[in-house]
């Protein structure tokens, strides 16, 4: 049933087969309707990393349909056809492994972590759930009391809260500017058919990619996979995976200004504006400009407002990209009777970065702290395997890590001054939350 690229060739989409990746080799192959799986060998460890990615989140709903990704993510779990809920969680549980899932704007991701030896288990009980789900209405209707507690919890935790407000005060109420959860609102008016329908729209094997990281060989991985999904892909006569989500006309920004009222000890903070997109090759001068600014403890941000005066404990700016735009803001947490002050700052220090840009040794620590950061993040299974099933879907092709390091390495202080010229002068976005039922915040 397999149509495989042989190592070093060029597959129908024009992406190379075998990239070498450090210590471990990457290596794809097609089946048959199209699902991708995707393999980095890594012979030193003993465990293995087994996701299934699917090219779909939150901002493809439509508004009758927002938090469908999220809450479709919770069914998929209840029960197959072959296992009941407990059935699958005892399997990995049995084994000593980690099962778990996650929702985000443009993917959703299924992953087992577990050793080795029990790769086979792991193919057998994620492709079951993915593939075979059976959206019982009874599961729908358990699952929805769940999510409501989740968007409870979620709206008394004001650190997590303040940045689902942040994006609707960036982009509106606009599927990229809702939250991943939906509203009670939404989940409450979404149906079982609703639900099920969503599933065969966009759990398609085309629109799935398989990746795999850890002590394994890769034909092996193939077989184990063909032989799970083999009653899902026989009678599919399309064999081409979907496209990769890339680019796509500029999004539109609405940035405003959103304040909760909301009785907390401390008051949360985001300032900040459109980012770049995830394949903009300035990412790299803005992810530098972001360890400057706000990403460590020698950042500015960190120094001024932590160090030197003591008005928050956490203050951090951020990056976040999408296809075709992007985030970059700054967070704080302070006594309210400080968020004017706290906001004052954090002004201040992106004005200066505007003015003066950073300095070499601000240019060399960045460097060296986003180099460092992404290789011990590599540094287990369960991330390779999220970055080459994440490559999969959202970019044209696999960086090995080399060249990764290379292209932050070759970033020069005018490369940092053009993109902070350019993103810090755009318009802004604030949201505050704490105790201000009076206050006043303005851009």
């Amino acid at each position: 049933m397999t149509s495989p690229q042989q190592p070093g060739s060029t597959p129908r989409d024009g992406r190379a087969d075998t990239v070498p990746e450090g210590e471990g080799t990457v290596r794809r192959t097609v089946l048959p309707g199209g699902l991708r799986v995707i393999t980095e060998t890594l012979p030193t460890v003993r465990s293995a990393a087994f996701g299934i990615w699917a090219g779909v989140g939150s901002r493809d709903e439509e508004v009758a349909d927002a938090g469908a990704s999220h809450y479709l993510e919770h069914v998929l779990f209840k029960g197959t056809a072959k296992r009941s809920a407990l059935e699958i969680s005892a399997a990995v549980d049995a084994v000593g492994g980690d099962l778990n899932a996650f929702t985000a704007k443009e993917y959703t991701c299924y992953y087992a972590r577990v050793l080795d030896s029990d790769l086979p288990l792991a193919v057998d009980v994620v492709s079951d759930m993915v593939a075979a789900s059976v959206n019982r209405p009874e599961d729908v209707e358990a699952e929805r009391g769940v999510i409501l507690e989740e968007i409870h919890m979620r709206d008394d935790d004001p650190g997590d809260l303040i940045h689902d407000e942040f994006s609707l005060a960036l982009y509106g109420d606009v599927p990229l500017g809702r939250p991943i959860l939906g509203t009670e609102e939404s989940i409450n008016a979404l149906s079982r058919d609703r639900i099920h329908g969503y599933y065969r729209d966009h759990y398609k094997p085309s629109d799935l990619v398989v990746s795999v990281a850890g002590n394994i060989d890769h034909d092996e991985v193939v077989r184990m996979v063909e032989t799970a999904w083999a009653p899902y892909l026989s009678d599919i006569a399309a064999p081409s995976p979907s496209a990769p989500r890339v680019g796509g006309p500029d999004v539109p920004v609405d940035p405003s200004v959103r304040v909760l009222d909301k009785d907390t000890e401390q008051a949360h903070i985001v300032l900040g504006c459109e980012g770049v997109r995830r394949t903009d090759d300035r990412r790299f001068a803005l992810g530098v400009l972001n360890a400057a600014l706000g990403g460590g403890m020698s950042s500015r941000l960190f120094q001024e407002i932590r160090e030197k005066r003591g008005l928050a404990y956490s203050v951090y700016s951020f990056t976040s990209q999408y296809a075709d735009s992007g985030i970059f803001g700054v967070y704080a947490g302070c006594q309210p009777g400080k968020a004017e002050e706290v906001l004052a700052i954090c002004r201040e220090e992106i004005a200066k970065v505007l003015d003066g840009g950073l300095t070499d040794e601000e240019l060399e620590r960045g460097k060296g702290q986003l180099r460092g950061g992404m290789v011990l993040g590599l540094e287990d299974t369960g991330s390779r395997m999220s970055r080459i099933g994440k490559s999969e879907l959202v970019y044209e092709s696999l960086l090995p890590v080399d060249e990764v390091l290379a292209r932050i390495e070759g970033v020069t202080l005018d490369d940092v001054r053009d993109i902070a010229a350019e993103v810090l002068a755009r318009p802004q976005a604030l949201t505050v939350i704490g105790p201000f039922e009076d206050a006043d915040f303005s851009l």
